[in-house]
């Protein structure tokens, strides 16, 4: 018997598929040169398409971060650039999934959105959400909590007792299929299974990890354990600890070192080990839309929303503007049939430029907010500004070309960074006096950009900071965070 026709009209524009995870240093990824990591999907997409190899996460903590990539929009107008967590998106901002639904579009989303309320959509014909189990905010049960107790498994997820804000490291602790990993990959191939055939498709695919607890399968660590971990770096500006800026040694304080016998070398392996679960994972994802007959004609984005210092110049997490931790990866595949693969790129891009370029790839109209620009726009951008924080421990970064300026007002501290020559950031060439035309001219850019209470760090257009505070050590007696059982 003959197929029925089709009675309905297809849309032919192109699907999206845009993969965001959580804590991956920008470096991180073989196709990147990275000799350690095991990212061989990864790799291959950027065979088949473009790595912007100087992409940064401007506001480089999650909720920020994720404001940002969800409204095409700068700290300053989405309003959070200290992690708010009971923060409301901003009214009369239109997010990326909201503008490609009123396109015509389909927009499913599973994992991450770490958004309040709990359950806003951002927009989202529907949400599957994994969040980390924030329960000391007073929020309910996400979804995969509700799979874990549908299943016999209330309140297992975190009884690993590893923290979500420390490098110590086991194997899971359950059965794979219980791991938010696999969780969030098995959701997201059944959205695009379930798909209306008459739209086209908007896929937010946001994993937890790499982000702590470092808890991945026994099987993934054990392809690590013959491997010899890269040492991570430390400059001789970090070796003196009494001589680091406040906000430093508040970072250093937060983010404990794992206690232990090679206990940072584990670390590493766990979170590489992380990493690779991920990327395999996404082989899924692909098999999905291939074996759906979508992929040819699927846009395919890869980012993250900050990196990880992961040990170099002696600091953990995010938060800071160094290049382990404000780098992000940024891999785009356009569909089949062009000419763009196996390319690198090294314009000037960040997380406000994804949701331009996924609008005007899919010929969609660009909100008046969007202040992003498209990563293929012809004019390239002459700098980009980063923040974090405010008062005592605020961060304040200057890109632009070979340079960096990362700027912290308590003490009113400067590091000027030959990025081209020095890209692990161990040269402070700030009081170097060849450099100091380059030093005036990225100060220059800063005062331009600061507003609100920043702009007590400024007199007479010059930057003046806040007085130097002796910083006091605390204990951490909740284990950074660390969380209990569900029951």
């Amino acid at each position: 018997m003959a197929a029925p026709e089709d009675n309905f009209m297809k849309d032919e524009r192109p699907n999206v598929l845009m993969i965001c995870v959580d804590h991956w240093p920008g470096a991180l990824l073989g196709s990147a040169g990275h000799k350690g990591i095991m990212t061989p999907t990864l790799d291959q997409l950027c065979d088949n398409g473009i790595l912007f190899t100087e992409a940064y996460s401007c506001t480089p903590t999650c909720i920020p971060a994720r404001r940002t990539l969800m409204t095409g929009t700068s700290a300053k107008t989405h309003g959070d650039r200290t992690f708010q967590q009971t923060l409301r998106m901003p009214e009369g901002i239109p997010t990326l999934a909201e503008t490609m639904k009123s396109a015509g579009y389909q927009c499913s989303a599973v994992g991450k959105l770490h958004t309040y309320p709990q359950r806003n959509r951002l927009g989202f014909d529907e949400a599957l959400i994994c969040e980390e189990g924030r329960h000391h905010l007073g929020l309910d049960r996400d979804d995969y909590e509700l799979y874990l107790a549908e299943n016999g498994q209330l309140g297992a997820e975190l009884s690993h007792g590893m923290s979500v804000n420390q490098y110590t490291v086991r194997p899971w602790h359950l059965d794979e299929k219980y791991h938010p990993t696999h969780w969030i990959t098995k959701n997201m191939c059944r959205s695009i299974q379930r798909r209306n055939p008459e739209k086209p498709g908007f896929w937010y695919c946001s994993y937890t990890a790499p982000h702590p607890p470092i808890t991945p399968l026994h099987d993934y660590l054990d392809m690590y354990r013959d491997i010899e971990m890269d040492e991570p770096y430390t400059a001789e500006w970090a070796e003196n600890y009494d001589e680091l800026p406040y906000a430093l040694k508040n970072q250093i304080n937060r983010k404990r070192t794992p206690t232990g016998p090679r206990a940072m070398e584990q670390a590493k392996k766990g979170f590489y080990a992380q990493c690779t679960y991920v990327d395999h994972q996404i082989r899924l994802l692909l098999g999905t839309l291939w074996e759906e007959g979508l992929l040819d004609n699927t846009m395919i984005i890869f980012t993250c929303d900050h990196g990880d210092a992961l040990g170099n110049h002696n600091l953990l997490g995010k938060k800071q503007m160094f290049e382990s931790t404000a780098k992000i990866p940024m891999i785009f595949v356009p569909p089949a049939g062009t000419d763009m693969e196996g390319l690198k790129k090294d314009n000037l891009v960040c997380l406000r430029d994804v949701m331009p370029t996924i609008l005007e790839q899919c010929n969609i109209q660009l909100p008046d907010s969007v202040e992003g620009q498209s990563m293929f726009s012809e004019s390239s951008r002459a700098y980009l500004y980063g923040e974090h924080d405010e008062g005592d421990t605020a961060t304040r970064m200057i890109r632009q070309g070979d340079y960096k300026l990362i700027y912290f007002p308590t003490g009113n501290r400067s590091y000027l960074f030959d990025l081209k020559n020095d890209p692990c950031e161990l040269n402070n060439l700030e009081e170097h006096e060849e450099f100091s035309s380059i030093l005036e001219e990225l100060k220059s850019l800063l005062v331009k950009e600061l507003y609100g209470d920043d702009l007590k760090w400024i007199k007479n257009g010059t930057l003046i900071g806040l007085p130097d505070k002796e910083y006091q050590v605390f204990a951490d007696r909740n284990l950074s965070a660390q969380r209990g059982w569900r029951i």
